[in-house]
């Protein structure tokens, strides 16, 4: 292997852009001085990366669709919707979301080595809490996407990502991939580490650090993808209590009466009870995926929205904008990209004169309502099917009104579900036509099983209702590659291209300059 410090081989091209990374500029002479309990603490503002991921995910997802030439597009977009390497470099692309995340890993590092430095004292305990949930949360996030799905039958053999344990001080560093096995393995040993020295009284804005019921989100759903189930609920109930309320998740009710600015703005606040972490990020996702600036790729009206999302018939009773699903009944956009605006854009004019800027989005990495659906399919998985249930139902009561339009919102039952579902045919793959689209999907978990009949009605349920809130953040890439879901992109003017099950594009190809300085690339089939 080619002897250089992979990781940080985009530094150079990074400190020159101001504007993506300002606080760069004086992070050397910061780390110079960590002497002090008060600079340690400023130094891991820094450890949470200021680049998303959601438009590469979200647009590699089955939420997408090609509207045609007739529309704008950008190549991210494109790259992304047809599972292509992604050469663009800009603030959402593969090369900035990898350095990004390292750099929050080495701050992470340079902040745990400072603790170590000054004796570990008990008064840096939160702190160090802090650090060690940082740095396993950027790679847990990046896993995502440059990674398969964690495979208990091939996690020894598929590739994981290089896991800094300490910071760097030498210019020539080898670094390997190592294994999914070994990663997830290092992931759970910082987490666990981690999760008793969390302390929201050393933050003066808890929500956008790793606050306590942040890091048992976190936790939980670390633990869902590592097959833990439970640990999943052990850690889900430290967010939301055994006696969950409604009144602990989104209220969608209160959003019905506003506009699409109002509704953005109330979405990231951190007085939202639901909100239990917060992420800035430079970010254009606010137009490509919650707007109609580039509109080719987009979550249509007629495609998706109306056939396997939001106005699809769901589990609730009801389909279209006079149903029950509060989302579905205030819609915005356009028949080429229609959302609920969870991702909205906030921009920052740095030039008053020429009136330009940097584009940002707020993410809202954990939150209450997807903790529930954690907690409910590690219920599912372990046959404790009342108790999903009854987290689903809570589910609805949240997004869903009682009654509307002589609707009556239906109870979930093990009864019910199955005569929902058992009416209801696969998605074919490829689809051909709309109307052969549905909300039910075929299922090959990747590496775990899924029995027929309660079981998997139950965890169709569950994945519909994680893809009604992931719709926007690029969770549901997520899922899609968890239980192998086979699925396809329309192509205007072409056949459908086909995403299967534990496709090899499902890890996102690394960045092209991290290849050329040596490290291993995400394999492809010939």
């Amino acid at each position: 292997m080619k002897k250089i410090n992979i990781l940080f081989t985009l530094l150079g091209t990074v400190l020159g852009l101001s504007s993506c990374n300002s606080f760069l500029d004086k992070l050397p002479d910061d780390r110079a001085e960590l002497d002090s309990q008060a600079k340690i603490t400023s130094l891991l503002v820094s450890a949470y990366s200021t680049h998303s991921p959601a438009i590469v995910m979200e647009c590699s997802t089955d939420n997408e669709a090609d509207n045609g030439p007739l529309y704008t597009s950008d190549k991210t977009q494109e790259e992304a919707y047809l599972w292509k390497s992604i050469t663009n470099e800009s603030n959402d692309d593969p090369k900035y979301i990898w350095q990004a995340g390292y750099e929050a890993v080495a701050a992470a590092n340079q902040a745990l080595q400072a603790i170590n430095d000054l004796g570990n004292p008990t008064a840096l305990s939160g702190q160090r809490g802090e650090a060690l949930m940082c740095r396993a949360w950027a790679i847990f996030r990046l896993s995502n996407i440059f990674c398969l799905a964690y495979n208990p039958q091939t996690a020894d053999k598929n590739l994981g990502l290089p896991y800094p344990l300490e910071p760097e001080n030498h210019v020539v560093v080898a670094y390997k991939r190592g294994s999914m096995k070994e990663l997830y393995e290092k992931i759970s040993k910082d987490v666990e580490e981690a999760l008793p020295l969390i302390n929201d009284n050393i933050y003066t804005v808890p929500k956008y650090h790793f606050n306590r019921k942040a890091a048992y989100a976190f936790a939980a759903r670390f633990n869902l993808y590592y097959l833990q189930y439970d640990k999943v609920v052990k850690y889900a109930n430290e967010v939301l209590g055994e006696n969950t309320s409604v009144n602990q998740l989104r209220n969608y009710a209160s959003y019905m009466s506003f506009g699409y600015a109002d509704c953005g703005n109330q979405w990231v606040q951190s007085t939202e009870n639901p909100n239990l972490m917060m992420q800035t990020a430079y970010s254009l996702a606010g137009r490509m995926l919650c707007g109609l600036s580039y509109p080719r790729y987009g979550h249509g009206t007629t495609t998706i929205n109306n056939c396997e999302t939001y106005r699809a018939l769901g589990p609730w009773g009801t389909s279209g904008s006079n149903g029950l699903l509060y989302p579905a009944t205030h819609m915005f956009g356009g028949v080429q990209n229609v959302y609920f605006p969870n991702q909205v854009e906030f921009f920052e004019i740095t030039d008053k004169v020429n009136q330009t800027g940097l584009p940002h989005i707020v993410e809202v990495p954990f939150t209450t309502d997807e903790t529930l659906t954690c907690r409910a399919e590690a219920y599912a998985m372990t046959k404790q099917y009342d108790k999903a249930l009854g987290d689903l139902n809570l589910w609805q009561q949240s997004h869903c009104y009682a009654t509307r339009n002589n609707y009556t919102l239906k109870t979930l039952t093990l009864d019910y579900l199955k005569t929902f579902y058992d009416a209801i045919a696969y998605t074919p793959v490829p689809v051909q036509a709309d109307k052969d689209r549905t909300i039910k999907k075929t299922l090959n978990p990747q590496g775990f099983t899924v029995e027929p009949g309660d079981q998997e009605n139950l965890i169709q349920c569950i994945l519909h209702f994680r893809r009604i809130d992931a719709i926007k953040t690029g969770l549901r890439f997520c899922d899609l590659k968890r239980y192998g879901i086979s699925f396809s992109h329309n192509v205007n003017g072409s056949d459908p291209i086909v995403f299967k099950a534990g496709d090899l594009r499902g890890a996102v190809q690394i960045p092209n300059d991290v290849i050329t300085a040596g490290l291993e690339a995400n394999p492809r089939e010939n």
